[in-house]
């Protein structure tokens, strides 16, 4: 349920509530929020268990399959799991999305006037070969990153202008004048990778040798497309920071990969898996009635989701023809019956996003309020009419699988785009039939698309479902290459410079980028640089709603589901922390029994 605008009022205080720069009370956390701070001096993040036993191990499981141990490259397939082998500067809080603990830093400062960030290492930082860390390795990595790595790195470190070491222990970002409140946060989440590991390598190709890095695991064992096996870093420099006690008290860390979702979940159910997230509605409905949950040996859980949601959905590809036309696009979205999906695929456990910032106080309603207006009209005639006269709302169908009203008013749009229907089939000027390609990594989506793709065609449209391996998809996807897909636009309680890579013109030109629907449109850029440079509150939402607005209405993704609790199954082997997490879930502070 979206909260009411004064709670969160606060949240941008500490940034741009009266001056153009972040004003730190601490040197050892960054933060967005007003929310309420461990005391200086802490010994552990309050959500831990600071007496978890260490030992033992922990066997997930994955889909897919994987060729590469470099995530941040476009190149090659990596484990999501690989990230445990690096730290960043500062660590991610697990209830607050905007706060972040000194971590590989031990501080930081900002200048008065927000341009310089200055990030202190701690000085007993060492890497997992024993090298020290030093701050030559961030200068290294940044370029790094922004040069070698996925254009997204560029995209999101955009606002800086330069980054130095004067000395060891000391590295200096200078940010663009204008860059947004948010880039010291961005910057503290930097990964940081030793640069004698990679001297002699290339970094833009994948890596197939294990890597070092300063996080409290290492790679242990490897079997490309198979598992990966990590182990605890005996005597880890960090055991003892208190953004890290509590935290990976496993001594292996296995990551199992299946070819669909289906053998993972027997493999669970045969206990050689400890602990999976499910996300099937259906299958937690259904496939979790065996012995070991009667018995008690299986635990299932539903724990509370607090995130913003961001957006979900269906992205269709505007680069290729067929998706050129906004009417055609609604056409589609009005075509999707949610509502019976969710009734009878879903057994009622989901709401559909109504915005690209949904659970959130910066999503859009009703209609632009005046500062809204003043950012939106000087682009009236080049944007829908239907932003400054009807507020945005979804096609809702009765529920009962005949959807023939929303059919028709999707008949309409696409007659109105130049469509029209020939032996039952629709078609354009030259003859030629509405085709195109449902693209999947899983089979999890195969029931929701095929019923979709009979919806279609009824409307005489051809869409073809079609479901390949998940190293491929991520290839084609990376390109561009695609009709539809299904795609996940997470947003934070402050949004940023990320939003360039997701909306902006640059990006739709730019393959890895996540503009996957090849949003280009000045409106949007416009809105997304407002959002960037607001300077006091009010300024920063209405951008954002006004960014809101323009992308609702263009119509680019057919809004998903989302839910607010995450449904989480583990043998009694393993042990689950007991507070709130805005995720749902953290393995990492999980222990053995």
């Amino acid at each position: 349920m979206r909260q009411p605008l004064r709670l969160y009022s606060a949240v941008f205080a500490a940034l741009i509530g009266l001056g153009a720069t972040p004003a730190l009370a601490r040197d050892d956390i960054i933060t967005l929020s007003t929310a309420p701070q461990p005391p200086v001096g802490f010994t552990h993040l309050p959500y831990v268990n600071p007496d978890a036993p260490k030992g033992g191990s922990i066997t997930l499981s994955s889909v897919g399959d994987f060729d590469n141990l470099n995530p941040f490259i476009l190149r090659g397939t990596a484990p999501a799991s690989i990230y445990r082998v690096w730290q960043t500067l500062f660590k991610q809080s697990d209830t607050d999305s905007v706060t972040v603990y000194a971590d590989l830093a031990r501080s930081v400062e900002i200048s008065p006037d927000g341009l310089n960030v200055t990030f202190h290492l701690n000085p007993q930082a060492r890497f997992s070969d024993g090298t020290q860390v030093f701050a030559s390795d961030v200068v290294w990595t940044f370029n790094t990153l922004i040069t070698k790595g996925s254009p997204f790195y560029a995209s999101y470190y955009a606002g800086v202008a330069s980054v130095t070491a004067p000395d060891d222990e000391t590295v200096v970002f200078t940010l663009k004048p204008g860059t947004g409140r948010d880039m010291p946060n961005n910057l503290a989440g930097l990964y940081v990778l030793p640069a004698h590991f990679w001297k002699g390598k290339d970094f833009s190709q994948p890596l197939l040798d294990p890597p070092v890095g300063s996080g409290p695991y290492q790679v242990s064992q490897v079997s490309f497309g198979n598992s990966i096996t990590y182990t605890h870093v005996k005597n880890w420099w960090a055991a003892n920071l208190p953004a890290d006690v509590g935290f990976y008290n496993f001594a292996t860390y296995r990551e199992v990969f299946f070819q669909n979702d289906t053998v993972a979940l027997q493999a669970f159910k045969a206990g050689q898996i400890d602990a999976r997230i499910e996300a099937s509605a259906k299958q937690w409905a259904t496939a979790y009635h065996f012995p070991a949950v009667a018995q008690g040996t299986v635990t299932l859980q539903r724990v509370p989701l607090s995130l913003p949601a961001g957006i979900d959905g269906w992205a269709m590809n505007t680069r290729r023809a067929v998706f050129a036309d906004a009417r055609v696009r609604q056409a589609l979205t009005l075509a999707f019956d949610f509502e019976w999906m969710n009734r009878v695929l879903f057994y009622g456990s989901y709401v559909r996003y109504d915005s690209y910032f949904s659970h959130s106080f910066l999503a859009s309603s009703g209609l632009p309020t005046a500062d809204e207006l003043a950012l939106l009209t000087p682009f009236k005639g080049q944007i829908p009419d239907a932003i400054f006269t009807t507020p945005f709302k979804l096609p809702v169908t009765d529920g009962s699988g005949y959807n023939l009203p929303q059919l028709r008013q999707a008949m309409t749009l696409l007659q109105q785009a130049g469509w029209r229907v020939v032996d039952g089939k629709l078609v354009n000027a030259q003859g030629q039939q509405m085709s195109f390609e449902i693209l999947l990594d899983d089979q999890l989506f195969e029931r929701i698309v095929i019923s979709y793709a009979a919806d279609l065609k009824l409307l005489g449209i051809n869409a073809v479902v079609r479901t390949i391996d998940p190293a491929t998809y991520e290839r084609r996807v990376q390109n561009f290459d695609f009709d539809m897909t299904i795609a996940q636009f997470p947003e934070s309680d402050y949004p940023g410079s990320e939003q360039s890579n997701y909306w902006s013109c640059d990006a739709a030109n730019t393959p890895g980028s996540n503009n996957l629907m090849g949003i280009c449109s000045p409106a949007i850029d416009a809105m997304i640089k407002a959002q960037n440079d607001a300077r006091t509150i009010p300024e920063k939402i209405a951008a954002i709603h006004a960014l809101d607005r323009l992308l609702l209405n263009g119509w680019y993704i057919i809004p998903a589901w989302t839910s607010e609790t995450m449904r989480v199954a583990y043998w009694n082997r393993v042990e689950k922390q007991g507070a709130a997490l805005q995720g749902g879930v953290d393995f990492d502070l999980w222990w053995a029994r």
